[in-house]
């Protein structure tokens, strides 16, 4: 690369600002435009549902760098910007103050944004998303003490504004349309772990009912679901999902399917241009197709891994995988990637069962004709490098003795030698 060239990053989030770090670590000497749409430096998104929804954790602990760091490096921040357009044929991408940057090297980290209630009073005050940092600040002044809390959507971020919730004393209510919380992302065995969870800490399931109508005037008091029941609700958090935000790539002609469609070296269908993210459906080597991951570690090593390969280098981002929640006493960590249908068994190693609302230490693996596709550890910690071990092995086609790795006393390392 040329020390006269220049690199733009469009996305000021957790994989933008870490591209922006490993292209200084890897000796690019170029010019290095981070643009934001958000008046925020990059900051981490977990801790929005997690500890700053809790107050156990300060807003400085969830920017991704300090203040000064971005000047220190010489990397030109820009917050509170938005790019209207990319024009691939000059290069150059398009602010919406019409000032047009140029650019070599071209990475789009734009994320994703919530899902919306599309129903009468989806607009009403009190209903709200949780994406931002305001959006966190907002929702946690509502969670005290006998505040009538629903929930919509029984996802990750659902089931932990509902655990925040209760923390705080709030009565909760999570309305969910399939039959169990997390179904399309756990199955049936794991999922009702979690509903038993929730059940255990006074939280009040409506399974296979969708949202009807939000009742109230000017500030929602009540949800109106597809079965007819009326739940009283002082604040609504809608939590069905995210959608990438693909708007900038499909007007710039770029092949967009699901998110920005990358090889795995997250390289898009123009060769000047790079994607990471929840945005980026890119090639997984490994498991040989498309994958569009949302969560925190693919914006943490899918950032560093475009700015790698901008710079020429080597890439294939082959991660697997990974994801954490915590709620209530249960820490959990997931890796690996099955179909909902893909697997005929969950192995656990451990008792699953919640009892007297405590959560229980087990861990889960989700296996397909003996191979491991997908491990979770719940309360059980330091075995993530051996979990994704296993995983690795059993997506390139190795089984296991499942009675071995049901056993507490056999190493999980063993199961490979």
């Amino acid at each position: 690369m040329e020390s006269s060239d220049t690199f733009v990053i469009v996305g000021a989030g957790l994989a933008g600002a870490k591209a922006a770090q490993t292209l200084r670590e890897e000796g690019f000497a170029g010019r290095v435009i981070l643009l934001g749409a958000e008046p925020e430096r990059p900051y981490e998104r977990p801790p929005l549902s997690k500890g700053l929804l809790l107050g156990t954790t300060g807003w400085l602990d969830a920017y991704v760098h300090d203040p000064g760091w971005y000047a220190a490096n010489d990397v030109e921040l820009r917050t509170a910007t938005r790019v209207t357009a990319v024009d691939r044929d000059l290069r150059q991408v398009v602010l919406d103050t019409g000032e047009r940057l140029g650019y070599d090297k071209l990475l789009l980290t734009t994320g994703s944004t919530p899902r919306r209630l599309d129903v009468p009073g989806a607009d009403l005050d009190g209903v709200r998303y949780l994406r931002t940092l305001d959006d966190s600040a907002e929702i946690s002044t509502a969670l005290v003490g006998g505040a009538r809390v629903v929930v919509i959507g029984a996802g990750w971020i659902g089931l932990e504004v509902a655990a925040a919730a209760r923390q705080y004393g709030a009565a909760v209510t999570v309305v969910e349309t399939a039959d169990l919380p997390l179904q399309r992302v756990l199955g049936n065995e794991v999922a009702r772990v979690f509903a038993d969870l929730h059940r255990g800490h006074d939280v009040t399931f409506h399974f296979g009912v969708g949202v009807q109508e939000m009742r109230g005037a000017g500030r929602v008091s009540s949800v109106l679901l597809t079965d007819g029941t009326e739940l009283p609700a002082d604040t609504v958090v809608v939590g069905v999902g995210i959608q990438p935000d693909t708007k900038l790539a499909e007007a710039a002609g770029l092949k967009v399917d699901n998110g920005i469609v990358t090889d795995a070296r997250l390289r898009t269908s123009d060769p000047h241009i790079y994607a990471a993210g929840d945005v980026a459906n890119a090639h997984h080597p490994l498991l040989d197709r498309q994958l569009r991951v949302e969560h925190w570690a693919n914006a943490l090593n899918g950032g560093p891994a475009a700015a790698r390969s901008m710079l020429g280098q080597q890439v294939e981002y082959d991660r697997l995988p990974y994801f954490f929640s915590d709620q209530y006493d249960l820490g959990m960590e997931y890796s690996g990637w099955v179909d909902p249908r893909g697997y005929d068994r969950v192995v656990f190693r451990g008792d699953p069962a919640v009892v007297g609302g405590r959560a229980p230490e087990f861990l889960a693996f989700w296996v397909s004709d003996g191979r491991v596709l997908a491990g979770m550890n719940a309360n059980v910690w330091d075995v993530t490098d051996q979990i994704q071990a296993l995983v690795r092995a059993g997506h390139r086609g190795r089984a296991v003795d499942l009675d071995r790795l049901a056993d507490p006393q056999v190493p999980l390392g063993d199961l490979l030698s």
